[in-house]
């Protein structure tokens, strides 16, 4: 087993989200998919999230995570996809195209 350990903790504590674009719109792909999962990666890499397994598809991205016991779901995904991962705002910064379709 692949148990994490912290000062006064052991555990092993996996989340598996899914989150997917607005109305299901297939704009992941290309280079908007290749540009999804570097603020991705940093934010977990910032906020000692471990990514287990990440895949990004033209309309959703799942991502399996592991993250300490203090941090609750909610928190983590408000950190990834919200305010701290910004992507939202870069992807439109990048592709202007996308903005017309938002």
């Amino acid at each position: 087993m692949d148990y994490r350990y912290s000062s006064h903790t052991v555990y092993k504590i996996q989340y598996h989200f899914v989150f997917v674009t607005k109305h299901r719109y297939q704009v992941l792909k290309g280079d908007v998919g290749l540009k999804v999962r570097e603020p991705i990666r940093q934010t977990c890499q910032a906020f000692e999230i471990e990514i287990l397994k990440g895949v990004v598809s033209r309309d959703h991205v799942h991502l399996f995570v592991s993250a300490l016991p203090s941090r609750a779901p909610s928190e983590i995904m408000r950190r990834i996809e919200g305010r701290e991962g910004r992507s939202s705002a870069k992807r439109f910064e990048s592709f202007p195209d996308l903005r017309k379709r938002y």
